[in-house]
């Protein structure tokens, strides 16, 4: 079943259906990241690779652009991407660790 569009919902059952499906989405959205990290973890050389300054804010920078034209409050990417950014930088260094047994 498909769920209806927050303008269309009339019911929190409907909404509820929206969010739920829209968290399995974004479940396969992250899973596909997380595969990207894994490949940085593979590519990089270094462990100092592994966290990038100025790629960190490059990516914030460009979420929030995409954040306005979306509709999407600043206020939630933010902190959101920042969130998702050390939890991705974190996952990347162990893994990044395991390829090479240290």
């Amino acid at each position: 079943m498909t769920a209806k569009t927050p303008e269309d919902c009339q019911s929190m059952e409907d909404v509820r259906q929206g969010v739920d499906e829209l968290d399995r989405e974004l479940v396969r959205l992250l899973a596909t990241r997380q595969g990207y990290m894994e490949a940085a973890a593979r590519i990089k050389p270094t462990f100092d690779d592994v966290r990038v300054p100025w790629r960190i804010e490059d990516v914030v920078e460009k979420v929030l652009v995409t954040a306005k034209e979306e509709g999407l409050s600043a206020r939630i990417a933010e902190p959101v991407w920042r969130e998702l950014i050390e939890c991705c930088i974190a996952h990347e260094g162990e893994q990044w660790k395991k390829l090479r047994k240290e």
